[in-house]
């Protein structure tokens, strides 16, 4: 059995009535805490929104994605869903980089290859 070493999490979805968001960054803090390089994708017209500056609402992600990026976890952000809804790189929390759809399928496959972890909340 390979050892995991790496965790890719996708959020999809970001709405405030939702555990979801609140779990894919726990998630990440956790596996970050055992050692594990973390990734997170936001992807989707709604994902996306997670990586918005200065959000309002209740909790308040945006200080717990800095958390969660201090201890070294990754967020990359969905290209396409990001310009459905009109949302540009400049508007996304610093540190959060856009990449291209294609390169999600592409770290999918890796990590399949490899046999690390995949969570989609």
């Amino acid at each position: 059995m390979t050892e995991v070493t790496k965790v890719l999490l996708l959020l999809k979805s970001m709405v405030y009535e939702s555990t979801s968001p609140m779990e894919t960054l726990r998630f990440a803090h956790y596996y970050r805490n055992k050692g594990l390089d973390v990734v997170v994708i936001i992807f989707g017209p709604m994902g996306v929104i997670l990586g918005k500056a200065d959000k309002c609402g209740s909790p308040a992600y945006d200080d717990k994605i800095r958390e969660c990026m201090e201890q070294g976890v990754q967020f990359k952000c969905c290209k396409l869903g990001a310009s459905i809804i009109g949302m540009k790189e400049e508007e996304l929390i610093s540190g959060i980089e856009f990449i291209e759809s294609q390169e999600i399928a592409e770290m999918l496959l890796e990590y399949c290859r490899e046999g690390q972890l995949i969570v989609t909340l």
